[in-house]
């Protein structure tokens, strides 16, 4: 039997990185993440690749006032804030503590034909494909000097554009795979059976994007699901709508701001998430030290800053917790599923883990700072041991117990 309360070398680093390349990462099925990976979309000229730059901090994206200056996606990963991750590696007095991980990729602006080809078309939305989710910056803020697209600053029209473009991208997949169905329901047996399953749940899709709703709406059957999910259909993941709005409109929630309002109504509407974030704030922010940086956020009267807000956005759209191993040699965070079991929480680290759990020795975060240690809570009682159906809770810090 061995024990495992850290993470081994040889998964992803911790160094932030940046750069030019196809979007790469897990499928939204997947059980298990190592990083997140979310694809900014959006018009041109709204804040997109300021704002990425500001959120990697170290980012390299093309930033300027003129479509499309964004034609190659730019791709950056940066850890996930978590203040709990520090006070559990001091208490433990670890080496070195190791954030989990979230990548952005953002792409050129939408405008409207772009499915058909109008600005750079549609070959860039491919990089958006393998993302979990989609994060749709909309310009909120009037300024003169900062041309929009189609002339006015108008974030329901805006929303509708880039919805209507990624429903026709969809479609076209759509239809290019139902091709290829048609052929493999010319055989026989089980390739015929699941060619018409696949065939069935792919008219469902098409009737709900010509009425205008998106392929996640659509009520399919577990085995529907796994027979369209490789087609990664953009309008089948889900959206938060980042309301790029100026440093008055933090401070007051954009309370008086026309634009934030009726981006939240659109977004109530359909179920998503509007989060507000101000590009030109975000600029400013990463060049502050920590001091700097809390005092600048505490001067405009909010807790977090936009990364904090885009990620916390992310695990409530998402269902995500984060669970926690601390030790000596490192502390660490890792990203699952809500509702995982602490058998697959531990195949978020070696997939030998799920397979030979024994018990994981957990903790709740409250209870581990309260005792400063494993052997602490051990004395205190308050360390537990849990076997397969113990459902992972968010902030557990856990230590799993395997045969090899």
């Amino acid at each position: 039997m061995r024990e495992w309360s850290f993470a081994g070398s040889y998964l992803r680093p911790t160094e932030i990185i940046v750069r030019k390349s196809a979007a790469r990462g897990f499928r939204s099925t997947a059980s298990t993440s190592m990083s997140l990976k979310a694809g900014f979309v959006g018009l041109p000229n709204v804040g997109k690749s300021t704002l990425f730059n500001a959120i990697v901090q170290n980012g390299k994206a093309e930033a300027a006032n003129f479509p499309f200056c964004t034609i190659e996606p730019n791709v950056g990963l940066t850890p996930v804030p978590d203040p709990r991750l520090d006070i559990l590696s001091n208490l433990s007095k670890s080496t070195k503590s190791i954030p989990t991980m979230l990548e952005f990729v953002d792409i050129a602006g939408l405008v409207k034909g772009a499915s058909e080809g109008a600005g750079l078309g549609n070959k860039f939305l491919s990089h958006i494909r393998q993302t979990d989710l989609i994060v749709e910056v909309v310009r909120c803020f009037e300024n003169d000097d900062v041309i929009h697209v189609d002339g006015a600053v108008d974030p329901v029209k805006d929303v509708d554009t880039i919805n209507f473009e990624l429903a026709l991208a969809d479609l076209s997949q759509i239809e290019k795979r139902m091709e290829r169905v048609g052929k493999t329901g010319r055989k026989s047996g089980d390739a015929k059976a699941e060619a018409e399953l696949e065939r069935g749940a792919l008219e469902k899709i098409i009737a709900a994007l010509e009425e205008g709703k998106p392929a996640r709406k659509v009520d399919l059957s577990e085995d529907e699901q796994k027979v369209v999910v490789g087609l990664e259909l953009l309008t089948g993941k889900e959206v938060i709508y980042a309301a790029n709005v100026g440093e008055e409109d933090l401070m007051d929630d954009g309370a008086q701001n026309p634009h934030v309002k009726a981006l939240r109504e659109k977004a109530a509407a359909e179920g998503s998430q509007v989060v507000l974030v101000s590009a030109q704030v975000e600029s400013e922010l990463v060049e502050l030290d920590d001091d700097e940086r809390q005092e600048f956020l505490v001067d405009l009267g909010i807790d977090s800053g936009g990364l904090e807000t885009l990620v916390q956005a992310t695990y409530s759209t998402l269902g995500l917790a984060t669970y926690f191993t601390s030790g000596e040699k490192e502390t660490r965070a890792w990203t699952i599923r809500q509702g995982m079991t602490a058998p697959q929480a531990a195949g978020v680290i070696h997939s030998d883990f799920e397979r030979g759990f024994i018990r994981a020795e957990t903790i709740a975060y409250d209870d581990f700072v309260d005792a400063g240690s494993i052997a602490g809570a051990r004395d205190k009682g308050t360390l537990r041991s849990e076997g397969k159906e113990y459902i992972v809770k968010e902030g557990d810090v856990m230590l799993f117990r395997f045969n090899v």
